[in-house]
């Protein structure tokens, strides 16, 4: 049977939809450290960060973003040319049916074929199944930022995996 998702390319064209899928995390949840929406000019910059590296879009049959995973460099390139940083958001109905899985192992691909050995990832601790999925998938806790985020009035860790590819 055919998935019932496509993955192709993310596109500048695409930053409204990235935005809606986003600004859910940034009201409901501590995926988004955020606590205001952002707007699409925001959207259009994470976009310009990752310019050059692989960005994989998630599309329902009709088209539809419905999900995304982009990397963007990890501080100064020039240093640290084959590190990036990792950034996924599905829309909620779309999470726990391995399409986070499949989004991954496409990005990692695409990774290694840019040069890219090694993903960052932060994770806030008032993430848990972020914290999971990153864990799941090979990636290893590598430092903790204890109580340095706050958000809703509520401290929170900032985790950070790394995964060797």
């Amino acid at each position: 049977m055919a998935e019932p998702w496509v993955l192709d390319r993310l596109l500048r064209t695409d930053a409204e939809a990235m935005l809606a899928i986003f600004n859910h995390y940034v009201l409901h949840s501590f995926a988004a450290y955020l606590e205001e929406p952002v707007s699409v000019e925001w959207m259009e910059r994470l976009l310009d960060e990752a310019s050059g590296l692989p960005a994989i879009a998630v599309r329902d049959p009709d088209g539809r973003l419905i999900g995304f995973s982009l990397l963007r460099p990890y501080m100064s390139r020039t240093a640290f040319p084959r590190t990036a940083q990792i950034t996924t958001f599905l829309v909620p109905e779309h999470t726990g049916r391995g399409l986070g899985s499949r989004l991954l192992a496409r990005l990692e691909h695409a990774a290694r074929e840019a040069g890219i050995d090694t993903i960052l990832a932060h994770v806030s601790s008032e993430n848990p199944g972020s914290l999971a999925f990153h864990r799941r998938h090979g990636f290893a806790e590598c430092g903790r930022f204890r109580k340095i985020g706050i958000k809703n009035e509520r401290r929170f860790d900032v985790v950070w995996f790394q995964k060797r590819l």
